[in-house]
């Protein structure tokens, strides 16, 4: 693909959506037009892209005009929402329409139905890696000592389950401690997965993060952010397990010197 002159962002939570902003402009994008949400993205931003729209989460026809009145041929979904605020949507009337057709409403299923609203105004959604391919995590040792057998063990379990949960449609995360899945991820989102699984396993717990068997890479690529490692890091977790060439790393040095300071290994395979 030829890079677009003018990229749109639509911007969730943490970093990401600024590191985007900043890799898509390193490679010559001209325009960078955010739609940004309110109590979500990150006001930083701002400072990052030529122009920011602030919309509520479920203002779908505000979002779709804000686009087409800049001129967005090109989109990329960057960053989480909260799944909470998916469930305080005051949805106006294009997206109770698009909601009201959907059988399942979970993070998919709602981006998807938003993917093909935006393909209905000419704008085309880009993969989520796209500018950020050098931060695809390559595979073995990232950060941290090497596994112990056990570890391995758990990560390999680990594996199994969360491609399972992930298929499912439930969620991509598992937490294991000695052969046991002490926390499932589903719609509370990562963080608190890992929350739930740290107290559970009091200590020295393994992370297991895959992307979906058939991953819809526009939305909902794996991430992990210093965020998730010092979330990790408090939960008291050792192992920290990805999925090679699908997982992004954002700020990888700053996720490598925390981890290995936090006594935290990273994995990728």
């Amino acid at each position: 693909m030829t890079n677009p002159d003018i990229l749109g962002i639509i911007a969730g939570n943490g970093v990401y959506p600024r590191l985007l902003a900043d890799a898509a402009r390193k490679t010559g994008v001209k325009k960078i037009i955010a739609a940004a949400f309110t109590n979500e993205t990150d006001p930083v931003l701002a400072q990052h892209v030529d122009r920011i729209e602030w919309i509520r989460v479920g203002q779908l026809n505000r979002l779709l005009k804000f686009f087409n009145q800049n001129k967005v041929h090109h989109a990329i979904m960057a960053g989480q929402i909260a799944p909470k605020n998916l469930f305080d949507l005051r949805p106006d009337v294009k997206a109770l329409m698009l909601l009201g057709k959907l059988k399942q409403r979970n993070a998919e299923s709602i981006f998807a139905a938003i993917a093909d609203e935006l393909i209905n105004v000419d704008v085309d959604l880009l993969p989520a890696t796209t500018f950020l391919e050098d931060s695809l995590a390559t595979a073995g040792l990232i950060a941290g000592a090497k596994l112990s057998r056990q570890e391995e063990e758990d990560v390999d379990l680990g594996w199994e389950i969360a491609k399972e949960i992930a298929r499912l449609d439930i969620g991509q995360t598992v937490i294991v401690k000695n052969g046991t899945i002490v926390a499932v991820e589903a719609f509370e989102g990562t963080n608190e997965a890992i929350r739930r699984g740290g107290t559970l396993a009091r200590e020295g717990a393994v992370m297991v993060k895959v992307a979906k068997p058939n991953q819809d890479m526009r939305f909902d690529a794996p991430v992990i952010g210093v965020e998730t490692i010092r979330v990790a890091a408090e939960a008291k977790l050792r192992v920290i397990a990805i999925e090679a060439g699908k997982t992004l790393l954002l700020e990888r040095n700053a996720i490598s010197d925390l981890a290995s300071h936090s006594k935290l290994s990273i994995i990728a395979r």
